[in-house]
């Protein structure tokens, strides 16, 4: 894809056409401030781009039907959500459909040039399968904060080796395409905006609960992503105080993620199981040898009462932050995501009662609280739609 909009009209012409689909130059015109003579300029040079094609006969409303208009049926992007323990990778149209999506167990602390390997790896059987011939962008989400305009993952505390590595600069050069990068939960938060529960919703936070604990902070409709893209990083406030308090990931004590997040609640399951206190992650973790989140959410499912307890209680500490976040933002909706959501309705009943309880009824008297619809295509959605948003804006 070498075309770009012109200007700001064609931009917006383009970014409907993403949203909504094919629609006819009548529809536009009632979505866009432009007189009817100025629209069919506009939409007459996307048309000489290729960016844009004819697409058959619209409805009549009365008077000469005119042709629908949709984007070109070729443009293909690639969405990549590597996460703490595994990678997906889609490709999408320009519409932002999934047409092809993979998924490959892998360890971010491998560092960029294992995870990088697998990723290419997965495009290229992608493409291999038909759905592509090459991509016309890519975007790519990293569990850990990223300086936006360059790409670059800064000092991110479950990624050792990945600290200032040239993201975006290395996948350019290999796809061969314009690459986009930033934080995994914003590209969650997006995904959900563009497909999931958040398709109405203009200001709304979407928690991400895997393996750390992010939240995407979406405002006006865009990501808010702060001065240096560290903005959201909710796993690292603090939920205990004084020396005794849990030693994190990131060198500080009492942080939220320490308390509750995939690799804390494992920790906290092993440690119950070998007390005594849970038969059924007793016997899990014997046949297995290691516990992880799913095993809470089974022995929870099957009705164990200290895996329950495990799950409200890491519910009652999210739930402490958002809490703090409603009262401070006034959301109109925050979705909850992630792996941990495995863990279901025990987790957001519990999230809801401490917001409920502790944020002003006017911050809680509409606010949904909700899991996220798309699971794993999230990122990737949130990825394609991250490289379109740069693609569909002048150059």
């Amino acid at each position: 894809m070498t075309a770009r909009p012109a200007n700001a009209h064609q931009a917006r012409l383009l970014r409907l056409l993403r949203d909504g689909g094919p629609n006819s130059r009548a529809q536009l015109g009632d979505q866009v401030d432009l007189s009817r003579s100025k629209l069919a300029v506009e939409i007459d040079r996307l048309l000489e781009t290729g960016l844009v094609v004819a697409d058959g006969l619209a409805a009549s409303r009365g008077g000469r039907r005119s042709h629908n208009i949709r984007l070109a049926p070729a443009l293909r992007f690639l969405g990549v959500d590597i996460g703490a323990t595994s990678v997906d990778v889609a490709v999408t149209n320009a519409e932002l459909e999934i047409l092809g999506h993979l998924t490959h167990p892998m360890d971010v602390r491998e560092g960029p040039v294992a995870v990088f390997e697998q990723v290419l790896a997965m495009a290229a059987k992608l493409r291999a399968s038909g759905v592509a011939e090459g991509f016309d962008g890519a975007g790519i989400g990293v569990p850990g904060p990223v300086r936006f305009p360059e790409g670059v993952p800064v000092a991110p505390p479950i990624m050792p080796g990945w600290d200032g590595f040239p993201v975006r600069e290395a996948l350019s050069q290999e796809l061969g395409c314009p690459v986009m990068v930033d934080n995994d939960v914003n590209l969650m938060a997006m995904g959900e905006q563009h497909a999931g529960v958040a398709r109405s919703v203009n200001d709304f936070l979407c928690v991400k609960i895997g393996t750390g604990i992010g939240c995407g902070i979406v405002v006006g409709g865009e990501v808010h992503r702060g001065t240096t893209g560290s903005a959201g990083d909710i796993g690292h406030i603090q939920v205990e105080h004084g020396p005794d308090s849990r030693q994190c990931a990131c060198g500080n004590r009492g942080c939220l993620e320490a308390y509750f997040s995939g690799a804390a609640l494992a920790r906290d399951a092993e440690e119950t199981a070998r007390g005594g206190r849970s038969g059924e992650l007793a016997a899990r973790l014997e046949s297995e040898g290691r516990l992880a989140a799913s095993d809470v959410a089974a022995a929870a499912a099957a009705g164990d009462t200290a895996a329950l307890d495990l799950i409200r209680e890491g519910g009652n500490r999210t739930g402490q932050v958002i809490a703090g976040l409603v009262s401070f933002f006034n959301p109109g909706l925050v979705v909850i995501g992630g792996g941990v959501t495995g863990l279901g309705h025990t987790l957001l009943a519990a999230i809801r009662t401490q917001v409920y309880r502790q944020s002003l009824p006017l911050a809680t008297g509409n606010l949904p609280i909700v899991l996220g619809e798309l699971g794993p295509a999230s990122g990737v959605i949130g990825a394609a739609r991250l490289i379109s948003d740069h693609l569909f804006s002048p150059a």
